[in-house]
């Protein structure tokens, strides 16, 4: 098990250098401040020196939804890139970028994200940011559904 999580890792680390530095993003809630993805470290190898985000941006992640939502389906999340920063998803369920919200069926936690499309041929799952992973309470190895709520039309 250590020897695929050190391969996992270096695979990871890896995509590392395709990673721009510090840039300022859009939050998922409209009005909200506006936030700076940090990439990890040069040799982040744990999901603590992966997730870059600070605890008040975990804290507005986890905070209620503002504006109205509807259900656009449910899921399979697993662990997208870990060294991408911030809270998205990558998903079929959407055609463009938008504000989102994921809940696990599970834990019932829930996280505001940026949903950003996947072309069917990609995969039909849904690709989960680390620091959304772990405010949802899901294992990074874990193959969970979810659902995913986008703006109320």
């Amino acid at each position: 098990m250590a020897r695929t999580g050190g391969m996992w890792a270096a695979l990871a680390l890896a995509g590392c250098a395709a990673v721009p530095a510090e840039r300022p993003v859009s939050p998922a809630e409209p009005g909200a401040p506006l936030s700076v993805l940090r990439p990890p470290p040069p040799g982040a190898r744990t999901a603590e020196a992966f997730d870059t985000t600070t605890p008040a941006e975990r804290a507005a992640a986890t905070a209620a939804p503002r504006a109205p939502e509807a259900l656009l389906g449910r899921t399979v999340a697993s662990l997208g890139d870990p060294a991408d920063p911030g809270f998205w998803a990558v998903t079929p369920l959407v055609a463009r970028v938008q504000p989102g919200r994921l809940v696990d069926s599970a834990t019932g936690f829930s996280v505001l994200v940026e949903l950003r499309p996947r072309e069917a041929e990609a995969g039909a799952g849904t690709l989960v940011s680390l620091p959304a992973l772990r405010a949802l309470g899901v294992p990074l190895t874990a193959l969970r559904e979810i659902s995913v709520f986008g703006a109320a039309p």
